[in-house]
């Protein structure tokens, strides 16, 4: 097993839409670079965020031949979601074959069933490919909950499992994750508006949202996280969280492809049941993103 792949920022990358609904694959090729440009690790596509819940097999499938094709030598590490465990299998060998370096293995959708399905749907997933992978663990949006102790069991079983996206919102978790497995395991924040603290508290990446519209100020947060801890980020951070705190409410999707639309990288377009923000709503996530692009810090090209 070669070294872990999950380690700098990795944008849970939005999928964008046409005006008739189709995916945008021309912008999702030129997004990606734009990302990788401003010092992202790699991407992470069909995720919550990517709205994978919403595409087709074949929508998937060509979303991952787009970014493969686009990303180069940068590695693609596809979120692998489905209905059943036979689906997610058969996601994760085709992300293997169309040349993605590594997976994100989420839970099944619809069904929360005990931790023994949960666990034995991951691993089936795992053994199905030799790609190394990342646990998702996001008890709150999947309703199963990988505590350090089981993930640290997954590890040990499965030694393509060389990673953990940890958005609990606890960041006493990276810890506990690190103290179970040691430098077996990388642990990804998972959460936007716990950057600083789950870097401070030993993770060495973060699967990020608002990078999809503020790449540059992203990549810098995370270094001045990671070379100094708080103290160094202060500042940076302190504007971002207004932001930041957008990843985490019901309407994420929507207002972080809002931001994409104010900053000129994307289109607010949503793709049904989900609906682009309108009134208050709207006017109040505008209110937030504007007051903070005024004073948009210059952190360097």
């Amino acid at each position: 097993m070669s070294t872990s792949p999950f380690r700098g920022v990795m944008p849970a990358i939005t999928t964008p839409f046409t005006a008739s609904g189709e995916i945008d694959h021309a912008f999702l090729a030129e997004h990606c670079r734009i990302l990788l440009r401003s010092g992202c690790s790699g991407v992470i596509p069909l995720g919550s965020l990517g709205e994978g819940a919403t595409l087709s097999v074949e929508e998937k499938l060509a979303v991952l031949r787009t970014l493969v094709a686009a990303c180069g030598n940068t590695p693609v590490m596809p979120g692998i979601a489905a209905l059943s465990t036979r689906d997610a299998i058969a996601l994760a060998r085709a992300a293997q074959q169309l040349g993605c370096r590594g997976l994100m293995v989420l839970p099944a959708y619809v069904h929360k069933g005990p931790r023994e399905e949960a666990e034995a749907h991951v691993s089936a997933v795992l053994e199905a490919v030799d790609l190394p992978c990342m646990l998702y663990n996001n008890p709150f949006a999947y309703g199963v909950d990988f505590e350090p102790s089981r993930i640290a069991a997954l590890a040990e079983k499965h030694r393509n499992l060389v990673a953990c996206k940890e958005s609990s919102g606890d960041s006493r978790r990276v810890t506990a994750i690190l103290r179970q497995c040691g430098a077996r395991l990388d642990v990804m924040v998972g959460l936007d508006d716990m950057l600083v603290e789950g870097v401070t508290a030993g993770a060495s990446g973060w699967v990020a949202g608002l990078v999809n519209a503020l790449p540059r100020e992203s990549v810098v947060l995370f270094e001045q996280a990671r070379s100094g801890g708080r103290a160094a980020a202060r500042e940076l951070y302190e504007w971002f969280l207004p932001l930041l705190r957008l990843d985490v409410v019901p309407e994420f999707v929507q207002l972080i492809k809002l931001v994409q639309q104010e900053v000129g990288l994307g289109h607010e377009r949503v793709r049904a049941p989900r609906l682009a923000l309108t009134g208050s709503a709207r006017e109040l996530a505008l209110g937030t993103i504007r007051s903070a692009l005024s004073s948009r810090p210059e952190v360097g090209s």
